[in-house]
């Protein structure tokens, strides 16, 4: 999707927190970095990584507005890190092992401009291996408050786009969530504004693989998923907890599958 012509076009801000992820790191950057939107910073906030993540990160500092390499508190804080220096009127983070598609962030602010009421925008996206194929796709699907707090989420994080002037409302992202603080963000958000799916898009790749935290610690997903329900007044009767006590009972076998979604492709 082309850009309106003379038009003036939003900043956006790209942010990418990562720790040791130089077997991936450099795609993730260059997913980013060679997006055809013409006004765009990118920040990538480091812990400290010592795995050739740094020259990778220096590599292409000419493109990254700014970037830092010091110890934090995990992900979440990251991410917040780099939401206090962007400069943005639309938000994304993507995560140091996932990639865009092409024309991702074009799209995701046409749809934005287009939709002055919506507050955040996301779209289909892929499950893809460590070498780049495609094993699936996300179960992407509209949702909204209500659903979300019932368990519904279905949205792909790696595909947001949101609106900076909400983020300035109701930000930062909880740091005692080591999981599910784009939920607990999405929660909030909805209270503000409408989340809209976008089907007719794929905007972005979602990387299984065995260090990913999808895969190694997802048994902390739903608890977390519970506190924001509670915090909203949810029952302990309710349609997420639930989903909650059956998740348990599948957990093995849902780990299982998605590690062999991409052990298979190895071999």
């Amino acid at each position: 999707m082309s850009m309106p012509e003379n038009t003036h076009l939003p900043l956006v801000t790209v942010v990418t927190p990562s720790f040791n992820q130089a077997e991936f790191l450099e795609r993730t950057i260059r997913s980013v970095v060679e997006q055809d939107y013409p006004n765009l910073e990118y920040i990538i906030i480091d812990g400290g990584s010592t795995d050739g993540s740094l020259d990778i990160i220096k590599k292409y500092s000419t493109r990254i507005k700014e970037w830092v390499s010091e110890p934090d508190k995990g992900q979440t804080d990251a991410i917040n890190k780099g939401f206090a220096r962007a400069n943005g009127q639309i938000l994304a983070w993507l995560n140091s092992d996932d990639t865009y598609n092409p024309g991702a962030v074009s799209e995701a602010v046409k749809f934005l401009q287009d939709h002055p009421d919506v507050g955040l925008v996301y779209s289909q996206a892929s499950y893809i291996d460590a070498q780049d194929r495609v094993i699936g796709s996300f179960p992407a699907a509209q949702t909204d408050r209500k659903r979300m707090l019932q368990g519904y989420v279905h949205i792909p994080q790696q595909t947001t786009f949101f609106r900076a002037d909400l983020w300035k409302k109701i930000g930062p992202l909880d740091t005692s969530f080591f999981f599910a603080m784009d939920y607990d963000l999405w929660v909030r958000l909805s209270s503000l504004a409408p989340l809209v799916y976008c089907p007719q898009y794929n905007w972005a790749n979602f990387r299984l693989h065995q260090q990913g935290k999808t895969v190694a610690a997802d048994d902390r997903c739903w608890p977390e998923m519970l506190r924001v329900h509670r915090r909203e007044g949810g029952s302990w009767f309710s349609i997420i907890q639930m989903k909650y006590y059956l998740r348990r009972i599948l957990a093995p076998l849902i780990t299982r599958r998605r590690t062999s979604m991409f052990e298979n492709t190895t071999k």
